[in-house]
């Protein structure tokens, strides 16, 4: 009974996630990043200055930052899908570890350290806030580090302590004004999550068990090339952070030349102190361009690397029907994700194109990291309580989220 709940509360929390990194880049792509100036409040409100009074309140207290309710309101809903995500993910945490008195507890301190902070920091007790925060990371990332007997109970540990670091990312995003490494660690954050969560359904449910003749080179050139798409994927976080998709006004082109100038150096310098506001983006213009062509550079490494892979799984003999399938629907991702990429340069970021740019980067890192799963060379039987799983036909569809 508790493995069913588990598998199902799995699921449930990866559809959830991939709702939170899909409305993540709403905010973001429309510039809401800052549409509260204050957290985990907005404005000082539990939710956002709706009436009259209410705003003019809300723009005496924060002069420097007037209130755009269209803005507001997109990033406080994100953060309320974010906290129940949150809340999903503690309640996996306990249900895989209730039976152990001790883990429990450990996990319920953790969860009382993250509302102590929060409170904390809300009533400006700084220190305070910070203290009970590490003790909320680590008191999970502890647990996933030492439960070495149970797998549940570790992962959910360990993706307890992402989840409360992830919050920490997302108050940064705010406080230190939508700085690039943040916001971009904010969005890496995000995808870590949605795919553990994902390993954890694919790692109870059966789906992909059987792997054919695959061997063990199949399964590294995969590897390989997942670490690829999460390059790419880092790269167009950092491109969308420094407000750079739009450096280059044309395709295959940039501003009319092939190679125009660009100032690789000044664009991936990380950090550049605090105080300073990036929204909209601090970089000159050479600097965004070096940011654009190294993302173009990216995707073509990206597109050749994942269809490569997938002639060789499906012309090649060895892989599973249901890994064909996946390296075909990688393929036809991969197609789709250079093409919005060129959508976006081509009408100038129109926000639906960029959204969806950003959400089947999503799919496509699911489908590698399912695609990895099923071409593991070892039995991939999933073990309950010691017994061994029997599954019967695999379910290819499922494994992409479809």
């Amino acid at each position: 009974m508790v493995e069913r709940w588990f598998f199902r509360l799995s699921l449930l929390a990866c559809l959830l996630a991939l709702g939170v990194v899909v409305m993540g880049a709403y905010v973001r792509l429309s510039d809401a990043g800052l549409g509260c100036p204050d957290w985990p409040v907005c404005y000082g409100q539990l939710t956002w200055p709706r009436a009259e009074s209410d705003i003019i309140a809300a723009n005496a207290a924060f002069p420097q930052r007037p209130v755009e309710v269209e803005k507001a309101w997109k990033e406080q809903l994100h953060r309320f899908v974010a906290a129940a995500l949150g809340l999903l993910v503690l309640t996996l945490a306990l249900l895989a570890n209730w039976q152990r008195p001790a883990r429990r507890y450990q996990l319920i301190g953790a969860a009382a350290a993250a509302a102590g902070g929060i409170f904390a920091y809300v009533g400006g007790r700084i220190g305070l806030a910070a203290l009970l925060s590490v003790a909320a990371i680590g008191l999970p990332l502890a647990a996933a580090i030492a439960w070495r007997d149970d797998w549940r109970g570790r992962a959910s540990a360990g993706l307890l302590g992402l989840v409360i670091f992830q919050a920490l990312l997302g108050k940064w995003t705010v406080t230190l004004l939508v700085k690039p490494i943040i916001v971009t660690a904010h969005l890496l954050g995000g995808l870590a999550i949605l795919a553990l969560l994902w390993w954890l359904v694919l790692r109870q449910s059966g789906w992909l068990v059987a792997a054919g003749k695959s061997g063990l080179l199949q399964y590294r050139l995969t590897l390989a090339v997942l670490l690829i798409v999460l390059g790419q994927i880092a790269l167009g976080g950092w491109t969308s952070t420094n407000y750079a998709a739009l450096a280059c006004t044309d395709f295959p082109t940039c501003n009319g030349a092939w190679w125009p100038a660009a100032d690789f150096r000044e664009a991936f310098v990380l950090w550049r102190g605090l105080g300073i506001d990036y929204e909209f983006g601090v970089l000159d213009n050479p600097a965004r361009v070096a940011i654009q062509l190294t993302h173009r550079l990216g995707a073509l490494v990206t597109l050749i690397a994942v269809l490569s892979l997938v002639t060789a799984l499906i012309v090649g003999s060895g892989a599973s029907a249901p890994a064909r399938r996946l390296a075909a629907t990688a393929g036809a991702l991969v197609i789709l994700q250079f093409a919005l990429g060129v959508a976006n340069v081509l009408l100038s970021l129109p926000l639906p194109v960029a959204v969806a740019h950003n959400g089947v980067a999503a799919l496509l890192l699911l489908t590698m990291l399912s695609l990895c799963h099923a071409l593991r060379p070892q039995p991939l039987g999933v073990r309950w309580q010691g017994r061994e799983l029997k599954v019967g036909r695999a379910v290819a569809g499922s494994a992409t989220g479809g």
